[in-house]
């Protein structure tokens, strides 16, 4: 009976996602916000899997059909046209953009192809150049695949010709923003819904763009991705700094709400950071409620643009200086952040180790050292993108 029963199971997998429901699509930004930030719930219910929270779920959009559209025209194809997939059987070239392969980014090799054949393209050839490379990205900036078959008719492609200069459509990782034991059946995600115009076309990421306009009704095919190095202290009684503006913030409430079923007696210390704090603090009542119940024990937010200077995570750090010190060294805590890794968590970085000098009365080489063994010790972790 128990091996009749496995063999019913659809067994999920990679390349057999499970097909989740889209269950509350809300706004966490108010309507004065330069962001557009979206809650979105997704039902689990039947899937057999499981995720950690620090670990992410990797979600398979499709494309926008207006812009797949766009580009059969521009082809001046009809959909209808058997092309080949990345794997399986092949399908109609309307199936394959929709589905199978990333239709934004311009690829070196649709880039060469089209310089190759447009009569009007020499800019595009020189701009290929191996050390003309940055060159490149500022021209391609804001630039799309549909920019360049209309703005290079003469460059003309066959369908499966066409879909062979593209690459896989990749699943898109979002950090899971729930716990299972809160919430069992579902998942929670934070996500800025990226839209922006260029070149006087209005431009949508992919996997933030389905979720927002295109998932409702359909399945939105899920599959976890483990995050092994981001999990939660295996003590419940280490005290944990979670550094976490935008939708980095996402693993944190997953935490929060982790610490708080389980009953975990650690302190828990949350930076969070965005805009404005009329519309841009995302989760906030949640987080006043945690703190409240004296769950979160110590709250810090960093507004940007409420005042004439900017304010980051960092410079509240700096204001914490001696007790971020205590938590960490006296108190052994674990130190998290994540988001942004250009910016925001190279400068996070950059002050952790100030503070460990300063604080701790140590060299700069001292100071990395500490920071390093935090590291190798498991207790500095980061999920940055």
């Amino acid at each position: 009976m128990h091996a009749e029963a496995s063999v019913a199971a659809p067994r999920y997998s990679r390349a057999n996602p499970f097909p989740a429901k889209l269950l509350v699509n809300r706004s966490l930004s108010g309507p004065e916000s330069a962001k557009d930030t979206r809650h979105f719930e997704l039902d689990l219910t039947g899937w057999g899997l499981s995720f950690e929270v620090g670990d992410s779920l990797a979600v398979y959009a499709t494309n926008d059909p207006q812009l797949v559209d766009e580009i059969i025209h521009a082809l001046g194809a009809t959909g209808e046209e058997e092309v080949p997939r990345p794997k399986g059987a092949p399908t109609t070239l309307r199936e394959a953009l929709l589905r199978d392969y990333s239709i934004t980014q311009p690829t070196p090799k649709i880039l060469r192809a089209i310089a190759h054949r447009a009569n009007a393209a020499p800019l595009l050839g020189d701009l290929l150049a191996p050390e003309r490379r940055q060159d490149l990205t500022t021209y391609l900036w804001g630039m799309e695949v549909i920019d360049f078959l209309i703005e290079h008719p003469s460059a003309h492609f066959r369908p499966e010709e066409f879909v062979g200069l593209l690459t896989k459509l990749q699943p898109r990782l979002y950090s899971v923003a729930s716990s299972l034991k809160a919430y069992p059946e579902q998942v929670h995600f934070i996500v800025d819904v990226v839209t922006y115009e260029s070149h006087g076309r209005v431009r949508k990421g992919v996997c933030s763009s389905f979720l927002a306009e295109r998932a409702d009704g359909v399945p939105v095919p899920v599959f976890p991705s483990i995050a092994k190095h981001f999990h939660l202290p295996e003590d419940p009684d280490v005290p944990i700094i979670m550094i976490g503006p935008g939708t980095g913030v996402a693993p944190f409430r997953a935490y929060l709400q982790e610490r708080q079923a389980t009953g975990a007696k650690g302190k828990n210390w949350l930076f969070f950071g965005s805009q404005h704090q009329k519309c841009d603090f995302a989760y906030g009542e949640e987080f006043e409620a945690f703190k409240k119940e004296g769950l979160l024990t110590r709250l810090d937010c960093a507004w940007s643009r409420d005042q004439a200077g900017k304010i980051y995570v960092q410079h509240r750090m700096k204001d914490n200086a001696a007790e971020i010190w205590k938590w960490l060294d006296a108190e052994g805590a674990h130190f998290f952040v994540c988001g942004d890794a250009k910016r925001m968590a190279k400068d996070v970085d950059a002050t952790l180790r100030k503070i460990v000098q300063e604080q701790g009365g140590k060299t700069i080489d001292q100071a990395n050292e500490y920071v390093e063994k935090l590291k190798s010790d498991k207790r500095y972790k980061r999920d940055v993108y």
